[in-house]
């Protein structure tokens, strides 16, 4: 069996720079304008302890605030933003996230201490880049090493980028 791929033991885990964070009584409009500085696709929404309550992504402040005509420099984070993301933990193995992240369609896991507290902020698309090498070379059960990656170097060389990023997450998960 495979030894699982930690968070933590990511060497990107400790070298992320802090998320975005902000209120739920922040105004889009200065919301959108920090993740606009720090070209960022998010920010996330703690509460006073640093506790994480929701996310605001780019697409929430588009479908949420754009497309319905409201003002950024009137609408509250808490009126758009998603709350109760789903968070994860330094010690959470990175193979079941990218899963868990590819099923239920979302990009953002704020990722917390043992004290619940906001430490860090994973893409789904870092979790790519950071384990593809390793699960890339990873044998497939029950096949000769060899050949299950001859195969997955072959079709992902010549799937191209995004229909390569799908086939990547569709051998990924055939893979463990």
């Amino acid at each position: 069996m495979q030894q699982p791929m930690l968070i933590a033991d990511r060497p990107e885990f400790a070298q992320k720079p802090p998320p975005l964070t902000c209120s739920p009584d922040d105004m889009i409009e200065a919301t959108a304008q920090a993740m606009s500085a720090y070209n960022y696709g998010c920010a996330v929404v703690v509460d006073g302890e640093n506790e994480v309550i929701g996310i605001l992504t780019e697409r929430d402040i588009l479908t949420r605030v754009v497309a319905v005509h409201r003002s950024p420099a009137q609408t509250r984070v808490s009126d758009v933003m998603t709350a109760n993301p789903r968070t994860g933990r330094a010690d959470d193995d990175v193979v079941d996230w990218l899963r868990i992240m590819s099923n239920e369609r979302f990009r953002r896991l704020p990722i917390l201490d043992a004290d619940g507290k906001l430490v860090a902020l994973f893409t789904l698309g870092d979790f790519v880049a950071y384990t593809w090498p390793e699960l890339f070379w990873r044998p497939a059960a029950n096949s000769a090493p060899a050949q299950a990656s001859l195969d997955m170097r072959t079709l992902l060389l010549i799937a191209g980028s995004a229909a390569g990023y799908t086939l990547l997450m569709a051998l990924l998960f055939n893979l463990t």
